[in-house]
């Protein structure tokens, strides 16, 4: 596919950046080597592939969901700066 110099400023223009001369001409070069690149990839054959979403095996490690002892309410309130019954109260932040 070919890139232009035009087809640059229309893409600055709809991401609304302002490039320089010298930037236009470098990103001209990037992209084209970016899609010719792509272009190299579509020609492989990947039938026998399979899809990963990783290059290695990697699996999560985890533990076994032990419920443990929870804490006193009351210790757990006892610093609270504001408390209604077992509650703690805080600020209302939605205006």
């Amino acid at each position: 596919m070919a890139i232009s110099q035009d087809t640059i400023k229309h893409l600055a223009h709809l991401a609304r950046l302002e490039l320089k001369a010298e930037e236009s001409h470098t990103l001209v070069t990037q992209l084209k080597d970016i899609l010719d690149f792509i272009d190299k990839l579509k020609q492989l054959d990947t039938a026998k592939t399979a899809p990963t979403s990783h290059i290695l095996p990697i699996n999560n490690v985890l533990r076994e969901d032990n419920p443990g002892k929870s804490l006193d309410i009351a210790k757990t309130l006892e610093n609270a700066p504001q408390k209604d019954g077992d509650f703690f109260v805080v600020p209302k932040v939605i205006e």
